[in-house]
């Protein structure tokens, strides 16, 4: 039987292969359904994020003493603090700061990791040798620690909090970087390819790098939740974001004293951090399941 034919007689592909496999993966993310919970989780704080100077019904610095520490109301939802600024207002703000730290230090780290885990997967021998070394002497401290005195050192700021968080990321990306990529290396297609006379370069950002490219998405998914934690707790512990920024680790270190008079100060950014590090868990889990080629489920 011969193939579907265009008006120029060139033959067309009813499902390319690509097609197929984004709709395997959506039909396996689909089943999933803690992973699509997830998904929208993460989602609908991206939008309520993205959407604060529009949603927000305060200015999140504005200060009202007369106001302080009221509970959730028709003109507060969340109530006030203890300077009287709303709390709503502030947690949607300080959704673009800590997601905003989350992404960029998972990029940031990923990028770096990725790079050196491909060098030492691919190459070996010494330079393996040294970047493992290294990575196992960063994984060697607790990832808040590591944070902490690199905070320590540069000084407290969203940026060095980035910086901080990124830095603790790169072993991580680049162990299993480099794992996937003595996989890939082996295979049969990359020995023909090298046969062919093609450069270092090319095999590893055309062939090798596409095909390692699931478990990296997965890592980083995970990774931005563990960002989160620890940029929040950063901010706790007065070493990460500056007020009168509205950060979420900072709103909690900020309403602990009033626990007793006014616990909504710190109930509602330690549900909203909870709700995100979930929702990125298990949309984490189901990308690994739907993205792994062994999965027949």
């Amino acid at each position: 039987m011969s193939q579907p034919q265009t008006t120029t007689g060139v033959p067309v592909t009813i499902k390319s292969s690509k097609t197929v496999r984004w709709i395997s993966f959506y039909k396996k993310l689909a089943k999933n359904k803690a992973a699509l919970v997830g998904a929208f989780i993460i989602i609908a704080i991206v939008i309520l994020g993205a959407l604060a100077p529009l949603i927000a019904t305060h200015e999140p610095n504005a200060t009202n003493v007369m106001n302080k520490l009221q509970g959730p109301s028709a003109e507060h939802y969340l109530g006030t603090d203890q300077m009287g600024r709303d709390v709503f207002s502030r947690l949607l703000y300080g959704t673009q700061i800590s997601l905003g730290i989350g992404f960029v230090s998972t990029l940031l780290g990923a990028i770096v990791g990725v790079v050196l885990g491909i060098i030492s997967g691919y190459y070996g021998r010494w330079i393996d040798s040294l970047i493992m070394r290294i990575c196992d002497v960063l994984l060697a401290f607790p990832g808040i620690l590591l944070a902490l005195a690199i905070v320590s050192v540069l000084g407290a700021s969203t940026r060095n909090v980035i910086i901080a968080v990124a830095f603790y990321a790169i072993p991580s990306f680049a162990r299993i970087v480099r794992g996937s990529t003595l996989s890939v290396k082996k295979l049969e297609y990359v020995d023909a390819i090298k046969a062919m006379g093609a450069k270092d370069g090319r095999i590893i950002f055309r062939h090798i790098l596409p095909n390692i490219m699931s478990p990296i998405i997965v890592q980083a998914t995970l990774y931005i939740a563990s960002a989160i934690i620890t940029a929040s707790a950063l901010s706790f512990l007065g070493m990460g974001t500056r007020p009168p920024q509205a950060e979420w680790g900072a709103m909690l270190s900020e309403g602990r004293a009033y626990l007793a008079q006014a616990p909504h100060v710190t109930l509602f950014p330690g549900i909203v951090i909870l709700l995100v590090v979930i929702g990125f868990n298990m949309m984490g889990d189901g990308l690994r399941d739907a993205l792994d080629p062994k999965s027949r489920k």
